[in-house]
């Protein structure tokens, strides 16, 4: 075995230059970032870094939210800043600045990408300065702003449907589960175990067999007798998407679609004799599950509610009454 070349003493222009061709080889979409450790915003991905003595990298110290960019617009912003302030709060996390300085970065951010339809994610941490558990006490909070396209589903999973499977990991404690952490391993580790068996997704179930979540998004069913029905939130994440359909699903009612909405305990034998079952999140939207553990849902094909769901998500993401930002670019 040949003996390692002398590794370098890198200076300021190598590192920047390295980085630079780092993302040469692996480029990415990545249009804007804001860091509160530089007040500012770059448009270069190459220089889209925080420090490694970050907590939120050594010690998943942190939380993050994401929300969306419709036709130049900032959809359901104030809904997902109420849940980043609730795990900002559990987390023991105190935020760097205003509420309203907050919505004006995001927004800022948003418009030095030039983006008119993507994704915002955006991330607080308990700030550098040392590697042990708990923070230094010069420690300042951080934020960071992140534009990107968003995640790229599969056209697949809307016209034929998804096939997931119970994934053999426990759900996370619900502490952790109704916070959004970034210590998202549990949900990697289900989701690479759905994709070693060529299945797209995977279900947590709870200790009492209840349906709890996906690996990043929220689970909905549908009766065979027209009951569209959701597991209680005390043990999963508040999802701002399935709350927003949850708060526009009586229309449905209304239209005949379904009969009924009921938010509870679903067992896993329940929901699996459904005749609809459906993915719901911010990046997938609303997405048919027509396979289960093998199982076949309903008759195995997208039914009319998780149509009928999206489409209803759609029409509220580009003219939701109060629930769109105007992005000044």
């Amino acid at each position: 075995m040949s003996s390692p070349e002398k590794i370098q003493t890198l200076g300021p222009d190598d590192v920047i230059a390295r980085l630079r061709g780092l993302r040469e080889k692996q480029p990415v979409p990545f249009s804007a970032f804001y860091s509160s450790y530089l007040g500012g915003v770059v448009t270069d991905p190459s220089l889209m870094v925080i420090p490694f003595d970050d907590h939120m990298v050594h010690r998943g110290h942190g939380i993050f939210d994401t929300a969306s960019i419709v036709d130049g617009k900032i959809y359901d912003l104030e809904a997902h800043l109420d849940r980043f302030h609730r795990s900002a709060e559990a987390s023991k996390l105190t935020p760097p600045c205003s509420r309203d300085e907050m919505r004006e970065i995001i927004v800022q951010t948003a418009a030095a990408s030039g983006q008119k339809k993507g994704s915002i994610r955006y991330w607080m941490s308990s700030g550098s300065g040392n590697l042990g558990l708990v923070p230094a006490a010069d420690a300042e909070t951080g934020f960071f702003v992140m534009i990107f396209p968003g995640l790229a589903y599969d056209k697949r999973f809307y016209t034929d449907g998804m096939r997931v499977m119970t994934t053999t990991y426990p759900i996370k404690p619900a502490l952790y589960a109704i916070t959004k952490s970034t210590n998202y391993l549990p949900n990697v580790l289900m989701q690479l175990e759905a994709k070693e068996k060529g299945l797209d997704n995977g279900v947590f179930i709870d200790a009492d067999g209840n349906v709890g979540e996906g690996s990043n998004m929220n689970m909905a069913f549908v009766t065979k007798d027209g009951v569209l029905k959701h597991p209680r939130f005390d043990k999963i994440l508040s999802g701002c998407t399935v709350l927003r359909l949850l708060e526009l699903a009586p229309v449905l009612v209304t239209q005949g679609i379904i009969q009924d909405i009921k938010i509870g305990d679903i067992p896993v034998e329940e929901a699996m004799d459904s005749a609809e079952m459906m993915l719901i999140g911010s990046s997938i939207y609303v997405a048919p599950v027509v396979e289960w553990d093998g199982h076949v849902i309903g008759d195995g094909k997208p039914g009319p509610v998780s149509k009928a769901m999206l489409q209803l998500l759609e029409e509220d993401m580009k003219a939701g009454e109060g629930r769109l930002i105007d992005i000044p670019y």
